[in-house]
């Protein structure tokens, strides 16, 4: 007796999707849908929507700088204390160690007291061991001019034969005493380090590291020639300030990642939070009475141009500190909503959005944490002096200059967090709304059930068991033109 066994199963047919545009979207066998390169361009009704917001936001930055700009930094008689010198370069072409006692005879304490710092000084300088350093000046009018230099033994700056230094001009002093020693010539080590810097960047970014760095470079130029000289020049901190970061960020942003519709979205969400953060800045800077006034540096520039307000010079700052972190979570939330989108495109805003704060909880969690411990890192010698004066945490954090980063920190925190779910909930809506040139998985899933297929998660097609209308017959099975 004969049997006819049936034909043996066909072999499984990879899920039959749409060809997606640009190459985006390429199917696989589980289902999900894959990018691979840059993000595929949004509707031209989303562009034109996007465009009508940032163009004239864009032309109303071009506008303040060209009202604002400054001439240049107004000139001032210098005053000869702290920044405010004259400077030129020297180098130690001497160094002799000499007994204290024979250069500095009458520092000796009266009654050898050494129970304070001031007795200990004088001390060690009456038994001590000094350096008497020969320094030729290097540049100026009065290149090759020679002058001496004490070092004292507790000196934390001790001079070596050879060394580059800059040293500060008084012309009124008498003439030995006209040239002072003042500091480390550091710009060989520093403009090495820049430069293993700038080599990190293009060797692992490439292109994108290269247009960060002239990003970079353009950046400390607003910095340079607009913000600090407006400022100086008597214009309002707050509004200089808005319109530099503003510059800065279009610039910055559109050299690094693009002309795009994702890059915009991103640039949408910076502006709203650096908004939040001026509001909250002036709101709180206002009302805990803080004067920006708090140091020598500060005291020196309200000395010299009185019209500056120093309170708005304190929030200019807090604006321009946070743009930069702003930057970092305003793309990478943009950027991690596009990507779920192109793996999912039949998700919905709501489900992105879920997606997308989820992801941006983690970096909130890491980049407010950052921004603390930098503002506790750059202000640790003055914690250390409150901790030596053991006072209480609620004198500290009360002292104007320590209320002063901790209301820059929280504020620039607070619109760190706000940028989060803010740029999270554009980038949904923006991508969401574009489903007509989305990945071609999404126009596949919407195609598939009139071809007789199943969508899958993802938007790929499986093709119907029955080998029925675009699906498999005898184990062969086709894609259906499109």
């Amino acid at each position: 007796m004969t049997t006819t066994e049936p034909p043996p199963p066909p072999p499984p047919q990879p899920p039959v999707s749409a060809t997606p545009p640009e190459g985006h979207g390429h199917g696989h066998g589980h289902g999900h849908s894959h990018s691979h390169g840059p993000a595929a361009p949004v509707s031209k009704h989303l562009r034109k929507v996007i465009a009508a917001v940032l163009i004239p936001f864009a032309a109303a930055v071009v506008v303040g700088l060209l009202v604002l700009w400054p001439g240049g930094t107004p000139s001032h008689e210098r005053t000869g204390v702290g920044f405010d010198r004259q400077t030129q370069s020297a180098k130690v072409t001497k160094v002799q160690e000499l007994p204290c006692k024979d250069l500095s005879p009458s520092q000796t304490p009266p009654n050898g007291d050494t129970s304070t710092a001031e007795g200990q000084s004088a001390q060690s300088t009456a038994t001590g061991i000094c350096k008497k350093a020969t320094v030729e000046v290097s540049s100026g009018d009065d290149k090759g001019r020679t002058f001496t230099e004490i070092i004292q033994p507790d000196s934390p700056r001790q001079l070596k034969q050879g060394q580059q230094v800059v040293v500060a001009y008084e012309p009124k002093a008498p003439e030995g005493l006209q040239y002072s020693v003042t500091d480390v010539n550091r710009k060989f080590p520093m403009a090495l380090l820049a430069g293993i810097f700038a080599l990190a960047v293009v060797v692992v970014g490439r292109l994108r590291g290269v247009m960060a760095l002239v990003a970079l470079a353009i950046s400390f130029m607003v910095l340079t020639f607009f913000i600090l000289p407006a400022i100086l020049q008597g214009s309002n901190p707050l509004v200089v300030a808005v319109i530099g970061a503003s510059a800065i960020m279009l610039i910055a942003l559109y050299l690094c990642h693009g002309l795009t519709a994702r890059t915009s979205v991103a640039v949408l969400g910076t502006l709203i939070s650096l908004l939040l953060i001026g509001l909250l800045g002036s709101l709180f800077i206002g009302w805990a009475a803080l004067t920006g006034n708090t140091d020598d540096n500060t005291g020196l520039i309200h000395g010299l141009y009185p019209s500056i307000d120093m309170s708005g010079l304190l929030l200019a700052g807090v604006i321009i500190g946070s743009l930069g972190v702003l930057d970092d979570v305003t793309v990478t939330q943009t950027s991690a909503v596009w990507e779920l989108h192109q793996a999912n495109p039949t998700m919905g805003w709501r489900g992105l959005y879920r997606a997308g704060i989820r992801i941006g909880r983690d970096h909130i969690a890491s980049v407010v944490n950052t921004l603390v411990l930098a503002y506790a890192g750059a202000a640790l010698p003055l914690l250390l002096l409150f901790s030596i004066a053991q006072s209480s945490v609620g004198t500290v954090a009360n002292s104007e200059l320590v209320a002063e980063e901790i209301v820059r920190t929280l504020i620039g925190s607070i619109g760190l967090v706000a940028s989060v779910p803010v740029t999270t909930a554009l980038a949904a809506l923006v991508v969401s709304a574009d489903r007509t040139t989305g990945s071609g998985a999404a126009m596949g899933a919407v195609a598939g059930p009139r071809d007789g297929g199943r969508a899958t998660e993802g938007g790929a097609i499986r093709a119907p068991r029955g080998g029925t209308r675009g699906g498999t017959r005898g184990g062969k099975g086709r894609r259906r033109k499109r």
